[in-house]
């Protein structure tokens, strides 16, 4: 998936760069992507969405209250889903596009595995693992999870891996 940097997807500035929910994505073997900051075009389909969202539903509408909010959000997900023509899709509607996963949903998140050679840290409640007597910052999303650190070809860097999916780097060298 990729996402914005903004809340839930990212933005944790004491870290990496994930947070809570990204976690539960990448446990799910889910990888996750962020764009560039303050460069929405990456994100060109979502953008141009909301914009549609905004013109069609919200602009120079107010709600009594969360109840009417719904109804009218409800009403305009059956008619975009359903009903009208996307030029993007041969002008099909999505749902004649939609088919559902066949991935199917765990009832408890497997179990984190790392290669036999990989150095697995268990990050600290203060967000960071310890290395040779050095603390290095995770971040928040991380606590409690476990992390494994892989060589690079450069002496002393290593790739920070979380599940599957490399999270980072760190260079033992700094000070």
């Amino acid at each position: 998936m990729t996402m914005d940097n903004g809340s839930p997807w990212g933005g944790d500035s004491d870290g990496l760069g994930y947070t809570a929910l990204t976690v539960w994505l990448m446990q799910l073997g889910i990888g996750v992507s962020h764009s560039r900051p303050y460069h929405p075009q990456t994100q060109g389909k979502d953008e141009r969405f909301h914009r549609t969202l905004k013109v069609e539903l919200l602009q120079h509408r107010r709600f009594a209250d969360n109840t009417q909010a719904q109804d009218v959000f409800d009403h305009y997900r059956q008619q975009y889903n359903a009903q009208r023509p996307h030029q993007a899709l041969g002008m099909q509607v999505p749902l004649q596009r939609y088919h559902a996963s066949e991935v199917t949903y765990p009832e408890t998140l497997p179990e984190v595995e790392y290669l036999a050679t990989d150095k697995v840290y268990k990050v600290s409640k203060s967000a960071h693992i310890e290395v040779t007597g050095r603390r290095h910052k995770i971040g928040k999303a991380f606590i409690g999870q476990r992390v494994a650190l892989r060589p690079t070809e450069q002496d002393g860097c290593y790739q920070v891996w979380f599940s599957r999916f490399e999270i980072g780097e760190i260079d033992l060298r700094m000070t």
